[in-house]
């Protein structure tokens, strides 16, 4: 009998310890449940404004940061929300960097070498003369230290930048006069900025440089004689064919040109870890659609342009491009004698130049040339 009350009660402890300890554990979990519940109905909400350089929406480069935008606020599940504005809605587009630094809006999206002359160095960050390929400089930027001098160049205004999107190789631009030599630049007023409009200036010519949505007006009332804009794609979309006979290539001036994206670094020193994480995914993914987007869409474009719009297409002649590769080359190591951060830009841009080149010459290159038989081109 005094057995079988010692394993009742044992049983009856047994019962209890369980049911004590289902209670704590449920008492646990709803309080865990309760203070998990309550940072989330706290989290915070970011408003942020995003001016750009480019028309809203516009194909390509309006339409990105657009995307960026719709991809941040669903990843941040509405967390991060973004607003974007064209140029000239908020801001001037050649002011975007401005306010920026100033903080006017949180983020912009542009190209370095509008800011030029704020930033010498920010034109290595875009695009060089006869340099780097949208997939080079992808190389350098995230794997040969490219990103981190880009970065130390703009620290000093307050504003952190990534590389936001790439056109790939642009074409030649837009004239009406063919260009048989190098004298056929001289005294040409060009749209066309950064490098590229200086050495434009070295061969006699005088640069302009336009926001895009200006450039139908400029070149139709003569204010400038020729003009770049993008590639068939873009320009196509601008209606350049109807003030421009002659539609030359290559791209010479800009061979790989990296668009930006810039936030105000307070602002984004304000985000929690994880919402500065989904920003740079979301850059990254940005950076890698776009240049998607332009090598799907060109070559159609630039069959309307040829086969419908009557469009000239032609080559630059080899001489031309000769000289003009001199001339860049000159202008280049100029703009990094004439500044500490743009000769630091320089050096490491060109060490990766050269090391990435000759492996760039035996596979992309070769592939090239005998993927359908060597081309004759001159």
């Amino acid at each position: 009998m005094k057995r079988r009350n010692l394993l009742a009660a044992v049983v009856a402890g047994a019962l209890g310890f369980g049911l004590a300890g289902c209670s704590q554990e449920e008492s646990g979990s709803s309080a865990s449940n309760d203070q998990a519940a309550a940072p989330a109905a706290e989290k915070q909400t970011y408003k942020w404004k995003m001016v750009t350089t480019w028309p809203k929406n516009f194909p390509g480069l309006g339409t990105a940061p657009e995307h960026f935008a719709d991809r941040v606020r669903e990843m941040t599940d509405g967390q991060i929300d973004i607003t974007v504005y064209g140029a000239g809605d908020l801001v001037p587009a050649l002011e975007v960097f401005s306010a920026v630094s100033q903080g006017t809006a949180e983020m912009g999206h542009g190209a370095g070498y509008y800011w030029k002359g704020k930033i010498p160095a920010a034109q290595f960050f875009s695009t060089v003369p006869f340099g780097l390929t949208a997939q080079e400089y992808n190389g350098w930027m995230f794997h040969g230290g490219g990103l981190e001098l880009y970065r130390e160049a703009y620290k000093p205004f307050g504003v952190i930048p990534w590389p936001g999107g790439n056109t790939g190789v642009q074409m030649g631009g837009w004239f009406n006069k063919e260009i048989n030599s190098v004298d056929d630049l001289k005294g040409l007023k060009m749209r066309i900025p950064g490098i590229g409009g200086d050495v434009l200036e070295k061969a006699g010519g005088t640069p302009v440089n336009l926001p895009g949505g200006e450039i139908f007006t400029a070149l139709q009332t003569g204010t400038i004689d020729a003009t770049e804009w993008v590639g068939p794609y873009n320009d196509l979309a601008f209606g350049l064919h109807q003030i421009a006979e002659y539609y030359y290539y290559p791209g010479w001036h800009e061979p790989g040109t990296a668009l930006e994206l810039i936030v105000n670094a307070d602002a984004y020193n304000k985000l929690p870890k994880n919402l500065q994480v989904i920003i740079d995914v979301a850059a990254r993914e940005m950076n890698a659609d776009m240049l998607a987007e332009y090598t799907a869409q060109n070559n159609q474009a630039l069959k309307e342009l040829v086969e419908e719009k009557g469009v000239k297409l032609r080559r630059f002649p080899d001489d031309v491009l000769n000289r003009l590769r001199e001339m860049s080359a000159e202008t280049v190591k100029e703009l990094a004698d004439k500044d500490e951060m743009a000769r630091k830009a320089y050096e490491s841009y060109k060490a990766f130049r050269d090391k990435v080149v000759p492996y760039t010459d035996i596979s992309e290159r070769t592939y090239l040339n005998i993927r359908e038989g060597d081309k004759n081109e001159g």
